[in-house]
């Protein structure tokens, strides 16, 4: 990803969803202007989700995402559908294309009971508007029982009712929440903050990992100044700054090195613990991390990650993470269960702790939806800047800037 781009997980998702030809692709299309799916007549069409990152207005930076057919038939078929209904966890808007020359189904209204159970904005477009007429389009009127702000009739052939569509997607879309910061609201103008990014085997060639980008450029809009150091540099570094740093952010493998070359009168955190205040679960998270406490043999932990890469010799996820739980808890038999990218279980039960990434690849709905999951069926779950920080003994040292937290440990 270029460091000039809208980060995905900050842009607005638009899911659309529908029965098979009821033409889900073509809408698509027709609002962005672009041939994005593919289309055809042949039902089945799009058999995987469709992402595709761009600039919609009056949106702005959106991702469009084009799903199977919610009716999708056979074995293959049911995989396919619940693709479309996991496609629901990230989506901010949802579009709910009806093939006007049909009417609404029952797979329509199920669909839209969901949509609405999960809280989701959403416009439900009446397609193929030039084969319908005003009879079918007052019977569906009354069978969804939506308002005109809700619903939309157009025809994708002819373009009919699409700049209508784009706005009310648009209004629908959930209302401004109070601006986040990552760091901007903890440090003043002229402050300096000192980032410390390790450059091993796993460090992307060539540029810096998201997290690390969105905390510099944070602390630019700040007006401060940041100071980016390989952890092997931290100490002499902070011996030849003219000023003494307001606080030391570190990405969460190098915490241990870090803490013991950062003074106790600097404060100190992690690129993971700033993304999950971003994310809205830092709170969830340090509570979550006390179940390490209370494993045993035999119990099995999930290690989550929102994205996928390339598995190094030494991966964080499946190698790192697992020996630092074993050396925790004294060697006990813990099973350790990974999952990534759009994989995370429906059914968590089996599973006595969650330590999940950071999440900065995964837009906020979806992170939500993870956490959501999690408390619902009572299990704790933490990240990984968290967990590292706990069992390296520093944790309450690395939340000391958030005093709510602070006070819970």
């Amino acid at each position: 990803m270029s460091m000039n781009q809208t980060p995905m997980s900050e842009r607005v998702h638009i899911g659309f969803f529908g029965k098979r030809n009821a033409g889900k692709s073509s809408v698509m299309n027709a609002v962005t202007g672009q041939d994005l799916a593919v289309v055809s007549e042949v039902k089945g069409t799009t058999t995987d989700p469709v992402y595709k990152s761009m600039e919609l207005l009056p949106l702005g930076p959106v991702v469009m995402m084009d799903t199977p057919g919610i009716d999708d038939e056979g074995e293959l078929g049911s995989l396919r559908v619940k693709k479309s209904y996991q496609v629901l966890n990230k989506t901010d808007v949802a579009v709910l294309v009806i093939d006007g020359a049909v009417g609404a189904s029952e797979e329509d209204m199920a669909l839209l009971e969901r949509i609405r159970k999960k809280d989701i904005p959403f416009v439900v477009v009446i397609n193929k508007k030039e084969l319908s007429d005003k009879e079918m389009e007052e019977n569906v009127r009354q069978s969804l029982s939506l308002d005109d702000s809700q619903l939309a009739f157009v025809s994708a052939a002819t373009g009919e009712g699409i700049y209508g569509l784009k706005e009310k997607i648009a209004a629908v879309a959930a209302a401004e929440e109070p601006e986040k910061y990552l760091v901007r609201d903890l440090l003043d103008p002229s402050d300096v903050a000192v980032l410390v990014v390790p450059i091993d085997s796993a460090a992307p060639k060539g540029r810096l990992i998201l997290p690390q980008q969105q905390t510099i450029r944070d602390i630019l809009e700040a007006g401060a100044i940041s100071v980016v150091v390989k952890e092997t540099e931290l100490k002499d570094a902070l011996e030849k700054l003219g000023t003494k740093p307001k606080m030391v952010i570190t990405d969460s493998q190098a915490f241990a090195q870090v803490a013991a070359d950062t003074p106790d009168d600097i404060l100190l955190t992690s690129f993971s613990i700033l993304m999950a205040r971003y994310k809205g679960n830092l709170e969830q998270a340090v509570r979550g991390v006390t179940a390490l406490d209370s494993l045993e043999d035999g119990d099995t932990v999930l290690i989550s990650e929102g994205c996928t890469h390339h598995r190094q010799c030494d991966d964080i996820g499946t190698v790192k993470i697992p020996r630092w739980i074993r050396e925790y808890t004294g060697g006990k038999e813990i099973r350790i269960e990974t999952t990534s990218g759009t994989e995370f279980p429906d059914d968590l039960t089996k599973y006595k702790l969650i330590i999940h990434c950071g999440g900065c690849m995964l837009n906020e709905r979806e992170m939500k939806y993870r956490l959501s999951c999690a408390a619902d069926q009572g299990v704790p779950m933490t990240n990984y800047g968290i967990m590292i920080a706990y069992v390296k003994g520093i944790l309450k040292r690395s939340v000391e800037t958030f005093p709510e937290i602070y006070k819970m440990l």
